[in-house]
Protein backbone atom coordinates (compact mmCIF):
# COMPACT_ATOMS: atom_id res chain seq x y z
CA UNK A 1 0.00 0.00 0.00
CA UNK A 2 1.17 3.54 -0.81
CA UNK A 3 0.65 6.55 1.37
CA UNK A 4 -1.86 9.06 0.04
CA UNK A 5 -0.01 12.15 -1.15
CA UNK A 6 -1.38 15.48 0.08
CA UNK A 7 -2.52 17.85 -2.64
CA UNK A 8 0.00 20.54 -1.72
CA UNK A 9 2.81 18.01 -2.02
CA UNK A 10 1.60 16.85 -5.44
CA UNK A 11 1.42 20.44 -6.69
CA UNK A 12 4.89 21.24 -5.36
CA UNK A 13 6.34 18.15 -7.00
CA UNK A 14 4.82 18.94 -10.37
CA UNK A 15 6.07 22.52 -10.17
CA UNK A 16 9.62 21.31 -9.54
CA UNK A 17 9.42 18.90 -12.47
CA UNK A 18 8.05 21.67 -14.68
CA UNK A 19 10.91 23.94 -13.58
CA UNK A 20 13.56 21.43 -14.63
CA UNK A 21 11.83 20.45 -17.86
CA UNK A 22 10.90 24.00 -18.86
CA UNK A 23 14.32 25.35 -17.96
CA UNK A 24 16.03 22.71 -20.09
CA UNK A 25 13.79 23.37 -23.09
CA UNK A 26 14.09 27.16 -22.87
CA UNK A 27 17.85 26.94 -22.38
CA UNK A 28 18.13 24.83 -25.50
CA UNK A 29 16.47 27.62 -27.50
CA UNK A 30 19.20 30.15 -26.63
CA UNK A 31 21.50 30.94 -29.60
CA UNK A 32 24.56 29.91 -27.58
CA UNK A 33 23.05 26.46 -27.14
CA UNK A 34 23.35 25.77 -30.86
CA UNK A 35 26.02 23.12 -31.46
CA UNK A 36 27.43 24.98 -34.48
CA UNK A 37 28.22 27.94 -32.22
CA UNK A 38 30.75 25.71 -30.46
CA UNK A 39 32.24 23.90 -33.42
CA UNK A 40 30.04 20.86 -32.85
CA UNK A 41 27.75 19.05 -35.27
CA UNK A 42 24.59 17.37 -33.97
CA UNK A 43 23.22 14.45 -35.95
CA UNK A 44 19.58 14.05 -34.95
CA UNK A 45 17.14 11.17 -34.69
CA UNK A 46 19.43 8.24 -35.45
CA UNK A 47 17.49 4.99 -34.85
CA UNK A 48 19.31 2.42 -32.74
CA UNK A 49 16.44 -0.02 -33.09
CA UNK A 50 14.10 -0.37 -36.07
CA UNK A 51 10.88 -0.19 -34.07
CA UNK A 52 9.62 3.09 -35.47
CA UNK A 53 9.32 4.50 -31.94
CA UNK A 54 10.87 7.92 -31.29
CA UNK A 55 12.10 6.54 -27.95
CA UNK A 56 14.40 4.25 -29.92
CA UNK A 57 16.44 7.11 -31.33
CA UNK A 58 19.61 8.92 -30.32
CA UNK A 59 21.46 12.12 -31.15
CA UNK A 60 25.18 12.30 -31.87
CA UNK A 61 27.19 15.38 -30.92
CA UNK A 62 30.36 15.33 -32.98
CA UNK A 63 33.22 17.82 -32.62
CA UNK A 64 34.79 18.99 -35.85
CA UNK A 65 37.75 16.92 -37.04
CA UNK A 66 36.67 13.97 -34.91
CA UNK A 67 38.41 10.83 -36.10
CA UNK A 68 38.86 7.96 -33.70
CA UNK A 69 37.66 10.13 -30.80
CA UNK A 70 36.55 8.54 -27.50
CA UNK A 71 32.80 8.29 -27.00
CA UNK A 72 30.53 9.43 -24.16
CA UNK A 73 27.34 7.33 -24.06
CA UNK A 74 24.93 9.56 -22.15
CA UNK A 75 21.67 8.42 -20.52
CA UNK A 76 19.32 11.19 -19.36
CA UNK A 77 17.66 11.28 -15.96
CA UNK A 78 14.12 12.16 -14.93
CA UNK A 79 12.99 9.45 -12.54
CA UNK A 80 12.48 6.98 -15.41
CA UNK A 81 9.28 8.97 -16.09
CA UNK A 82 10.04 12.24 -17.89
CA UNK A 83 12.73 14.28 -19.67
CA UNK A 84 14.43 13.10 -22.86
CA UNK A 85 17.66 13.37 -24.80
CA UNK A 86 16.84 16.89 -26.03
CA UNK A 87 16.31 18.24 -22.52
CA UNK A 88 19.88 17.12 -21.83
CA UNK A 89 21.47 19.03 -24.70
CA UNK A 90 23.84 20.62 -22.19
CA UNK A 91 25.52 17.28 -21.48
CA UNK A 92 25.92 16.38 -25.13
CA UNK A 93 27.31 19.78 -25.96
CA UNK A 94 29.60 19.96 -22.92
CA UNK A 95 31.36 16.68 -23.61
CA UNK A 96 31.54 17.28 -27.38
CA UNK A 97 33.14 20.69 -26.83
CA UNK A 98 35.74 18.93 -24.75
CA UNK A 99 36.62 16.60 -27.65
CA UNK A 100 34.37 13.56 -27.15
CA UNK A 101 31.82 12.22 -29.57
CA UNK A 102 28.71 12.19 -27.41
CA UNK A 103 25.76 9.88 -27.97
CA UNK A 104 22.62 11.02 -26.14
CA UNK A 105 20.01 8.26 -26.02
CA UNK A 106 16.29 8.05 -25.42
CA UNK A 107 14.48 5.09 -23.88
CA UNK A 108 10.88 4.14 -23.13
CA UNK A 109 9.48 5.80 -20.02
CA UNK A 110 7.34 4.65 -17.12
CA UNK A 111 4.54 4.27 -16.20
CA UNK A 112 3.58 3.26 -19.75
CA UNK A 113 6.76 1.22 -19.99
CA UNK A 114 7.92 0.06 -16.55
CA UNK A 115 11.04 -1.95 -15.76
CA UNK A 116 12.79 -3.55 -17.57
CA UNK A 117 11.94 -1.49 -20.69
CA UNK A 118 14.50 1.24 -19.97
CA UNK A 119 17.28 -1.27 -19.28
CA UNK A 120 16.46 -3.21 -22.45
CA UNK A 121 16.54 -0.03 -24.54
CA UNK A 122 19.79 1.28 -23.09
CA UNK A 123 21.46 -2.10 -23.65
CA UNK A 124 20.27 -2.10 -27.28
CA UNK A 125 21.51 1.46 -27.78
CA UNK A 126 24.91 0.57 -26.33
CA UNK A 127 25.26 -2.39 -28.69
CA UNK A 128 24.38 -0.11 -31.61
CA UNK A 129 27.13 2.30 -30.55
CA UNK A 130 29.64 -0.54 -30.30
CA UNK A 131 28.78 -1.63 -33.84
CA UNK A 132 28.21 1.68 -35.60
CA UNK A 133 29.92 4.61 -33.87
CA UNK A 134 33.05 4.09 -35.97
CA UNK A 135 31.04 5.32 -38.96
CA UNK A 136 30.70 8.67 -37.17
CA UNK A 137 34.36 9.00 -36.18
CA UNK A 138 34.12 7.41 -32.73
CA UNK A 139 36.40 4.79 -31.21
CA UNK A 140 34.29 1.84 -29.95
CA UNK A 141 37.19 0.65 -27.81
CA UNK A 142 36.92 3.84 -25.69
CA UNK A 143 33.32 4.26 -24.56
CA UNK A 144 32.46 6.16 -21.39
CA UNK A 145 29.01 5.36 -19.99
CA UNK A 146 27.44 8.35 -18.26
CA UNK A 147 24.20 9.59 -16.77
CA UNK A 148 22.62 11.43 -13.88
CA UNK A 149 19.92 10.40 -11.41
CA UNK A 150 17.86 7.65 -13.08
CA UNK A 151 20.29 7.84 -15.99
CA UNK A 152 23.14 7.02 -13.61
CA UNK A 153 21.18 3.95 -12.52
CA UNK A 154 20.91 2.83 -16.14
CA UNK A 155 24.54 3.65 -16.91
CA UNK A 156 25.63 1.59 -13.90
CA UNK A 157 23.41 -1.25 -15.13
CA UNK A 158 25.28 -1.06 -18.45
CA UNK A 159 28.61 -1.38 -16.68
CA UNK A 160 27.21 -4.36 -14.78
CA UNK A 161 26.00 -5.94 -18.03
CA UNK A 162 29.43 -5.51 -19.66
CA UNK A 163 31.38 -6.94 -16.72
CA UNK A 164 29.10 -9.50 -15.04
CA UNK A 165 27.39 -12.44 -16.76
CA UNK A 166 23.67 -12.04 -16.29
CA UNK A 167 20.85 -14.42 -17.34
CA UNK A 168 18.78 -11.72 -19.08
CA UNK A 169 19.20 -12.00 -22.85
CA UNK A 170 19.59 -8.26 -23.47
CA UNK A 171 22.25 -7.92 -20.76
CA UNK A 172 24.07 -11.03 -21.88
CA UNK A 173 24.30 -9.62 -25.41
CA UNK A 174 26.12 -6.58 -23.98
CA UNK A 175 28.54 -8.92 -22.19
CA UNK A 176 29.06 -11.00 -25.33
CA UNK A 177 29.80 -7.98 -27.54
CA UNK A 178 33.01 -7.58 -25.54
CA UNK A 179 33.13 -3.78 -25.34
CA UNK A 180 33.83 -2.94 -21.70
CA UNK A 181 33.27 0.73 -20.84
CA UNK A 182 36.55 2.55 -20.35
CA UNK A 183 35.05 4.71 -17.57
CA UNK A 184 31.72 5.53 -15.96
CA UNK A 185 30.41 8.98 -14.98
CA UNK A 186 27.54 8.51 -12.53
CA UNK A 187 26.15 11.77 -11.14
CA UNK A 188 23.70 11.91 -8.21
CA UNK A 189 22.33 8.47 -8.97
CA UNK A 190 19.45 6.53 -7.47
CA UNK A 191 21.01 3.07 -7.43
CA UNK A 192 18.35 1.26 -5.42
CA UNK A 193 14.77 1.88 -6.56
CA UNK A 194 13.27 -0.59 -4.10
CA UNK A 195 12.62 0.37 -0.48
CA UNK A 196 11.63 4.04 -0.95
CA UNK A 197 10.61 4.12 2.72
CA UNK A 198 14.31 4.08 3.64
CA UNK A 199 14.35 7.79 2.88
CA UNK A 200 11.63 8.43 5.46
CA UNK A 201 13.68 6.61 8.07
CA UNK A 202 16.96 8.30 7.25
CA UNK A 203 15.78 11.87 6.72
CA UNK A 204 13.46 12.98 9.49
CA UNK A 205 12.71 16.35 7.87
CA UNK A 206 12.50 15.23 4.22
CA UNK A 207 9.81 17.38 2.54
CA UNK A 208 6.67 15.50 1.55
CA UNK A 209 6.90 16.52 -2.10
CA UNK A 210 10.42 15.15 -2.35
CA UNK A 211 9.66 11.87 -0.60
CA UNK A 212 6.63 11.25 -2.81
CA UNK A 213 8.67 11.88 -5.96
CA UNK A 214 11.08 9.14 -4.84
CA UNK A 215 8.17 6.85 -3.99
CA UNK A 216 6.66 7.65 -7.39
CA UNK A 217 9.80 6.37 -9.08
CA UNK A 218 9.33 3.03 -7.34
CA UNK A 219 5.59 2.89 -8.01
CA UNK A 220 5.73 3.79 -11.72
CA UNK A 221 9.00 2.15 -12.71
CA UNK A 222 9.07 -1.01 -10.65
CA UNK A 223 5.86 -1.77 -8.74
CA UNK A 224 3.77 -1.66 -11.93
CA UNK A 225 6.13 -3.90 -13.87
CA UNK A 226 4.32 -6.88 -15.45
CA UNK A 227 7.42 -8.95 -14.77
CA UNK A 228 7.84 -7.92 -11.16
CA UNK A 229 10.09 -10.69 -9.98
CA UNK A 230 13.44 -11.08 -8.32
CA UNK A 231 15.43 -10.64 -11.54
CA UNK A 232 13.61 -7.42 -12.47
CA UNK A 233 14.09 -6.02 -8.98
CA UNK A 234 17.80 -6.72 -9.27
CA UNK A 235 17.98 -4.77 -12.54
CA UNK A 236 16.39 -1.76 -10.83
CA UNK A 237 18.93 -2.01 -7.98
CA UNK A 238 22.39 -2.32 -9.58
CA UNK A 239 23.94 -1.09 -6.34
CA UNK A 240 22.60 -4.12 -4.47
CA UNK A 241 24.05 -6.41 -7.13
CA UNK A 242 27.49 -4.92 -6.50
CA UNK A 243 27.10 -5.01 -2.72
CA UNK A 244 26.39 -8.75 -2.90
CA UNK A 245 29.10 -9.54 -5.44
CA UNK A 246 32.30 -11.39 -4.60
CA UNK A 247 34.08 -10.41 -7.80
CA UNK A 248 33.02 -9.39 -11.32
CA UNK A 249 33.74 -11.58 -14.34
CA UNK A 250 35.64 -8.64 -15.84
CA UNK A 251 37.16 -5.62 -14.09
CA UNK A 252 34.67 -2.81 -13.61
CA UNK A 253 35.55 0.53 -15.24
CA UNK A 254 36.87 3.46 -13.17
CA UNK A 255 33.93 5.40 -11.76
CA UNK A 256 33.45 9.10 -11.10
CA UNK A 257 30.33 9.64 -8.96
CA UNK A 258 29.77 13.27 -7.87
CA UNK A 259 26.87 14.24 -5.64
CA UNK A 260 25.67 17.25 -3.66
CA UNK A 261 25.75 17.06 0.12
CA UNK A 262 22.10 18.18 0.35
CA UNK A 263 20.95 15.54 -2.13
CA UNK A 264 18.85 12.85 -0.39
CA UNK A 265 20.38 10.36 -2.83
CA UNK A 266 23.85 10.98 -1.41
CA UNK A 267 23.63 7.82 0.69
CA UNK A 268 23.33 5.73 -2.49
CA UNK A 269 26.53 7.32 -3.80
CA UNK A 270 28.36 6.60 -0.55
CA UNK A 271 27.19 2.99 -0.64
CA UNK A 272 28.33 2.72 -4.26
CA UNK A 273 31.75 4.04 -3.31
CA UNK A 274 32.07 1.47 -0.51
CA UNK A 275 30.92 -1.39 -2.75
CA UNK A 276 33.39 -0.49 -5.50
CA UNK A 277 36.28 -0.13 -3.08
CA UNK A 278 35.40 -3.55 -1.63
CA UNK A 279 35.71 -4.92 -5.17
CA UNK A 280 39.10 -3.15 -5.58
CA UNK A 281 37.68 -0.92 -8.31
CA UNK A 282 38.81 2.63 -8.98
CA UNK A 283 36.26 5.16 -7.77
CA UNK A 284 36.13 8.87 -7.01
CA UNK A 285 32.97 10.15 -5.30
CA UNK A 286 33.38 13.84 -4.46
CA UNK A 287 30.71 15.43 -2.31
CA UNK A 288 29.92 19.12 -2.91
CA UNK A 289 28.83 21.00 0.25
CA UNK A 290 25.47 22.72 0.24
CA UNK A 291 24.40 21.44 -3.17
CA UNK A 292 21.06 19.75 -4.04
CA UNK A 293 20.16 17.08 -6.56
CA UNK A 294 21.48 17.62 -10.11
CA UNK A 295 23.30 20.82 -9.12
CA UNK A 296 25.92 20.24 -11.83
CA UNK A 297 23.36 21.36 -14.43
CA UNK A 298 23.09 24.79 -12.75
CA UNK A 299 25.97 26.39 -14.63
CA UNK A 300 25.47 29.78 -13.03
CA UNK A 301 26.85 28.26 -9.79
CA UNK A 302 30.58 28.07 -9.22
CA UNK A 303 30.18 24.69 -7.54
CA UNK A 304 28.59 23.29 -10.71
CA UNK A 305 31.60 24.50 -12.71
CA UNK A 306 33.88 22.89 -10.12
CA UNK A 307 32.06 19.61 -10.69
CA UNK A 308 32.59 19.86 -14.45
CA UNK A 309 36.27 20.63 -13.91
CA UNK A 310 36.60 17.60 -11.66
CA UNK A 311 34.80 15.46 -14.24
CA UNK A 312 37.17 16.57 -16.99
CA UNK A 313 40.20 15.96 -14.76
CA UNK A 314 38.98 12.42 -14.13
CA UNK A 315 38.51 11.85 -17.86
CA UNK A 316 41.91 13.37 -18.65
CA UNK A 317 43.44 10.72 -16.42
CA UNK A 318 41.47 7.72 -17.67
CA UNK A 319 40.13 8.54 -21.17
CA UNK A 320 41.69 11.77 -22.47
CA UNK A 321 40.08 13.47 -25.49
CA UNK A 322 41.95 14.01 -28.72
CA UNK A 323 41.68 17.80 -28.85
CA UNK A 324 40.58 19.09 -25.45
CA UNK A 325 38.93 22.51 -25.15
CA UNK A 326 39.92 23.76 -21.68
CA UNK A 327 37.02 26.21 -21.42
CA UNK A 328 34.24 23.60 -21.74
CA UNK A 329 31.95 24.42 -18.80
CA UNK A 330 34.98 25.19 -16.66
Amino acid sequence: MFESEPLHSRIAGRLVEAFFYGGAVLGGMHPRARPAHHGVERIDDVPYRRSGLPEHQLDIYRPHNADGAPVVFYVHGGGFRFMNRRTHWMMGLGFARRGYITVSVDYRLAPEHPCPAAVVDVCNAYRWVCRCIGDYGGDPSRIIVAGESAGANLALSLAVAACIKRPEAWMRRVFDCGHIPTAALLACGIYEVNRPHRFRKKFEHLPDWLYFRIAEVYRDYLHRSPVRQKACCQLADPLCLLENLNSPDRPLPPVFAPCGKRDPLLDDTRRLERALRHLDSTVEAPCYPGEPHAFHAMLWKETALDCWRDTYSFLDEHVPPQHPAPDSYS
